[in-house]
């Protein structure tokens, strides 16, 4: 009877039992595989809003006791304990302002080279470079711009730069003062030589990535190199590359070391470019061990929070602009 079943192409009882399990089984390695991944992500949920539980609750005292003005004062004395954190935060946006307007068009020229125009045999020694760029440590950034990048500035750059802007009305403002040679111009050119080889990097891997049909059409319809990474490769890239950017700008916004070593951690606000400064990170990191006081180390964790939400506005930003492209494109 069973090769009477097996050649009329029936299914034994036996059969059925063992497929019933496989099924089985791989309904049960699908459902944990699915509690597993929701599992994590609620995890990184968890462990964000513990973070912000924790900033909110460690600068309350801070808040509740300068109110809004704490945002906008100048004053920072541990002595009388008055706190504000306007010159952190202005010295935070001023020099990640700088790097991103240094690295990224730099960035996206090394990356549209290196895909577009750089012979072969180049290609990998530069792109080597670039990682090596990208795993050397902050503070040996900050340890070169010190001793080594600082002093050129003072010597060489910041000098022309003063005398070839000094009779110019706003640009004057901008580079006043004296040859400091740290200062937030050195943070923000320290920060742009850091986040560069992360925006080139990306941008790089996103323009391989775009079809080769696309730019042989534009290129047989006779279009430039220019033209083509213009109008073909970077609207086809646009989100990877502004992922690539907002990278560079978190660890821009973020960097503590080298910014500690050439900034000049100065409490102030100056309209020069070429003084002292701090920034948030650069505060936290040089104060957090000798804040003595509830109130000064409730002052540190509030700059945390700031920078927190300085962090999660920039990245909120970006994703509109993404999805304003999108619709503009009718996607």
């Amino acid at each position: 009877m069973a090769d009477v079943a097996l050649q009329s192409g029936t299914i034994s009882v036996a059969e059925q039992v063992d497929r019933a399990k496989v099924l089985q089984r791989l309904r049960l390695g699908d459902a944990a595989f699915r509690h597993l991944t929701r599992a994590a992500a609620i995890t990184v949920l968890i462990i964000l809003g513990g973070i912000i539980v924790s900033l909110v609750h460690g600068s309350w005292p801070a808040l509740h006791s300068f109110g809004f003005s704490f945002l906008f004062d100048e004053t920072w004395n541990p002595v009388t304990e008055k706190f504000g954190a306007i010159a952190p935060i202005y010295g935070t946006v001023v020099t990640s302002l700088i790097a991103m307007l240094i690295a990224v068009p730099v960035g996206l020229f090394i990356a549209l080279f290196l895909t577009e125009l750089c012979p072969m045999w180049l290609r990998r020694p530069i792109g080597i470079a670039i990682e090596l760029l990208a795993g050397i440590p902050s503070i040996i950034y900050g340890i070169w711009g010190l001793f080594v990048f600082a002093p050129f500035l003072q010597q060489y750059v910041q000098p022309f730069l003063i005398s070839a802007f000094g009779n110019v009305p706003v640009l004057s403002n901008l580079f006043a003062g004296p040859p400091y040679g740290i200062g937030i111009l050195t943070a923000g050119l320290i920060l742009a030589i850091m986040v560069l080889p992360f925006i080139t990097s990306i941008s790089r891997d996103v323009f391989e990535a775009v079809p080769p049909v696309l730019k042989e059409a534009a290129y047989g319809l006779g279009c430039t190199t220019w033209e083509v990474a213009r109008y073909v490769v970077l609207p086809f890239t646009r989100v990877g590359v502004i992922g690539g950017v907002m990278l560079g700008l978190g660890r821009a916004l973020g960097e503590t070391m080298a910014v500690t070593f050439v900034i000049g951690n100065a409490h102030r606000i100056s309209g020069s470019i070429l003084a002292p400064g701090t920034t948030i990170s650069a505060t936290i990191a040089n104060e957090f061990t000798e804040a003595v006081g509830d109130l000064y180390t409730s002052s540190l964790i509030a700059l945390g929070l700031i920078l927190f939400v300085i962090t999660f506005v920039v990245l909120a930003c970006a994703r509109l602009m993404l999805m304003r492209l999108n619709a503009r494109l009718g996607k």
